[in-house]
């Protein structure tokens, strides 16, 4: 019995697999084609299947940006960004789409040690730090062997110091590993989907305005009340703003 479950769920899976494979064939091919709303809803019956990828939010979001559609096309760039984050065609599309938008928002660099931490922290994922620090223990436990079982002084005294040197690498990439992951974890953002945003200094129509944000700005979400959200942008400038008016990413 068990068996044939398991043979309808393959059968499922595989069928599910190249239904959406063909969609996806189908939109480039209208993409191509310079029907560009059409190739987006073929992308969007994709998504529809809880199915996604880089590819999939990047030809959607370059279908988008050809109809000249600011908000979506920066929120699916940065969906395939998410997924990887080291293309540079995602890098430069993204670019082109946010030279769109019509909000001009300095950056607030960072500085001193927040700058290296932040900078050292980018250079791999969390999930590669912690392959990090799975071998560099896997090296430590070897090099501390050598270093039981072996007889020669000078060999003992190097595969002391080298599996100590893998035992600070083992601990210091378990600690960016889990930097990297909560930075990543609280690093909740959106992209504003409005034409214009009224941004309010406290979550309710009645308070002052405090600046207002156009279609494509991103931004960061701090808090929610019922329905507001508490956003921050990356010049340091913080308000409330509707939910409808934003798409988290």
């Amino acid at each position: 019995m068990r068996n044939i479950v398991y043979i309808i769920i393959v059968l499922f899976s595989t069928s599910f697999y190249a239904q959406n494979q063909s969609l996806f064939e189908q939109g480039n091919k209208l993409y191509n084609q310079g029907k560009y709303a059409e190739a987006i809803d073929k992308y969007k019956a994709i998504l529809a299947t809880k199915k996604h990828s880089e590819a999939l939010y990047f030809n959607l979001a370059n279908a988008h940006y050809k109809l000249n559609n600011i908000a979506p096309s920066i929120y699916y760039y940065e969906k395939a960004l998410q997924l990887a984050p080291d293309d540079k065609d995602i890098k430069n599309n993204l670019a082109f789409a946010k030279n769109m938008t019509i909000d001009a928002i300095d950056t607030v660099p960072d500085a001193g040690f927040s700058k290296l931490v932040k900078n050292i922290t980018n250079i791999m994922s969390f999930d590669n730090w912690a392959k990090v620090a799975v071998a560099s223990v896997i090296l430590f436990v070897l090099l501390f062997l050598v270093y039981y079982f072996t007889y020669s002084t000078f060999k003992k005294r190097l595969a002391f110091v080298t599996s100590n040197l893998f035992l600070f690498s083992a601990a210091i990439s378990v600690i960016i590993a889990f930097h990297k992951y909560n930075v990543y974890k609280n690093d909740n953002e959106a992209i504003v989907f409005a034409q214009e945003s009224t941004v309010k200094n406290e979550p309710n129509k009645r308070s002052d305005e405090v600046f207002r944000l156009h279609e494509g700005t991103k931004v960061k979400i701090l808090d929610t009340i019922s329905n507001w959200k508490k956003i921050k942008l990356a010049d340091g400038k913080i308000g409330w703003i509707e939910n409808e008016d934003i798409k988290e990413l």
